[in-house]
């Protein structure tokens, strides 16, 4: 078995335009004379690798503590692949797909309106890529608004160096927490060992 970390590190991760940086203070250290180290964390929930949940576009949609389970972890294909992906693209594409799809392109591959609307009337459970967003910069409403209204979870800014495309199992738990629109998540693809 194979176990690839496909998550950026939280404080080194590129960030969304206009998003903070994440904050990491020690509130006690060992170094200093405490008896243990304690510290916290604030971030932005689309901080590195996260989902997005229908709620970042919907208001009608599902918070993060509200989505299945079962979208974060199961069958997954990555699939390497650049560019403004369109709805004919989507339809030759999904069928050789698993339930759980990952776009690796070295953060160029996004989702046209026409592509997502073909992935909101598919089986699709999850869509991730390892960009900073699904949607292209120019038209970041639509194609996420589509995802939302079908209940898509989207997992974006993964990382995904020496992952070559095949299927994989995916683990990419979001933490639990009701009424955000997002959460960060430790994504891992799981992979058979091939040969003798």
């Amino acid at each position: 078995m194979l176990i690839y970390d496909i998550s950026r590190e939280i404080t080194e991760a590129p960030l969304y335009e206009g998003d903070p940086r994440p904050n990491v203070r020690w509130l006690k250290k060992i170094d200093d004379g405490a008896m243990y180290n304690l510290s916290t964390i604030s971030l932005c929930n689309h901080t590195g690798t996260h989902i997005d949940a229908p709620l970042h576009f919907d208001d009608e949609g599902k918070d993060i503590a509200s989505m299945r389970l079962s979208q974060f972890y199961g069958k997954c294909t990555v699939v390497t692949i650049e560019g403004i992906l369109t709805g004919e693209d989507m339809e030759r594409l999904l069928p050789h797909c698993e339930r759980r799809l990952i776009l690796h392109s070295n953060g160029n591959a996004f989702l046209s309106v026409s592509a997502a609307r073909v992935i909101a009337d598919s089986n699709l459970l999850l869509i991730g890529t390892d960009a900073i967003s699904i949607a292209p910069p120019f038209d970041e409403y639509m194609p996420h608004l589509e995802l939302a209204r079908a209940g898509i979870a989207v997992l974006e800014n993964l990382y995904l160096e020496g992952v070559a495309d095949d299927t994989y199992t995916l683990s990419a738990f979001p933490l639990k927490v009701s009424g955000l629109e997002a959460a960060p998540c430790r994504a891992v693809l799981i992979g058979e060992t091939k040969g003798i």
